[in-house]
């Protein structure tokens, strides 16, 4: 009685639907189907490279290289060799990687990565530690031309920003796209604004590098990064108040690697929600998206694209043509 009453009400509501041309179609397993059973099942990218050959390194990388008189292979094998020394830190990663539910090789990608082509060289976890300690002890703050930064955002240009975001990440990510849009290279208020991003222009204001510690991370990307973290570890969360606690974030391993975690979590989150796509089975990926930023945008720009599968840059190329080898570490 049931099942013809509904038949009945379907077979009403599909010729109600053809009178407006609404193109309504019936389910006898319900009234209609949802919309989420009519999406498309997520899509695993597959393992490897979608280039043959690796894309071009940048310049700068190879200026850097070039500067420390050694080739990529040795800034490659010197930076696993540190790997495999350090146990401690193996385990580490490991144990950080299993508590923001990532494989370890995305970790040992984007280190790998980050030394072989941004930095030149990579010291033991100690020294990390060491630095972390004395960049903690210095009298840092995240300003331009005398105005804190958290001062700056207070400006009615970033109230979207301030009303609107969920997490620090949607919230620092919205910062630097007012900026890029609204005061970078511009007057505003009678007041030249330099032309260098949101990270250069407040975020190192002693150093002449812009991303520190084993995953190279920007003051920046700790803050994006911090809800995050802070909400699957012991860790406090940090605001741009405290500039030296955001620096020894990025400096010491024992919290810098809960941000690269983040920051792999973060992208690989970004494509399956916006692109539909896995791509958690292809370290290359990961490791380009450490290298690039911005996975919520460029898995938009990817789904946009048409093409079949996200690629890697020069940086993820290099990790999948070695995978064997980084693999070997664990």
């Amino acid at each position: 009685m049931i099942k013809t009453w509904m038949r009945r009400t379907a077979q009403c509501m599909a010729a109600l639907a053809g009178i407006l041309g609404l193109g309504f179609q019936p389910s006898l397993s319900g009234f209609f189907d949802p919309p989420a059973a009519h999406a498309a099942a997520l899509r695993t990218v597959p393992e490897g490279n979608r280039y043959r050959t690796q894309p071009a390194i940048p310049f700068a990388s190879a200026r850097r290289t070039a500067a420390s008189q050694a080739t990529y292979d040795q800034k490659f094998e010197r930076v696993l060799d540190v790997l495999r020394r350090d146990k401690r830190l193996m385990r580490s990663i490991k144990q950080i990687s299993n508590r923001y539910s990532i494989d370890p090789i995305h970790m040992i990608g984007a280190i790998v990565g980050e030394h072989t082509y941004n930095f030149n060289s990579l010291d033991s976890a100690q020294s990390y530690y060491i630095k972390a300690l004395a960049y903690a002890g210095i009298d840092i703050s995240f300003s331009h031309g005398g105005e804190h930064v958290e001062e700056f955002v207070k400006r009615p240009q970033f109230e979207d920003c301030r009303t609107n975001s969920k997490t620090s990440n949607t919230l620092w990510s919205c910062y630097e796209k007012v900026w890029e849009k609204s005061f970078r290279n511009k007057t505003v208020d009678d007041r030249r604004f330099p032309n260098r991003n949101f990270n250069e222009t407040f975020f190192q204001p002693l150093f002449a590098g812009q991303s520190f510690g084993f995953g190279q991370l920007s003051p920046l990307t700790v803050l994006k990064m911090t809800d995050r973290v802070a909400s699957q570890s012991a860790n406090r969360k940090l605001d741009a108040a405290n500039a030296g606690e955001v620096y020894r974030a990025a400096m010491d391993p024992n919290i810098s690697l809960h941000y690269m975690a983040a920051v792999i979590q973060d992208a690989i989150e970004a494509y399956k929600t916006v692109a539909n796509v896995d791509i958690s089975k292809n370290p290359g990926l990961t490791a380009t998206l450490y290298n690039v930023g911005d996975p919520w945008d460029r898995a938009a720009a990817f789904r946009r694209s048409g093409r079949a599968w996200p690629r890697e840059n020069y940086y993820g190329w290099l990790v999948n043509d070695r995978l064997e080898e980084l693999k070997s570490l664990l």
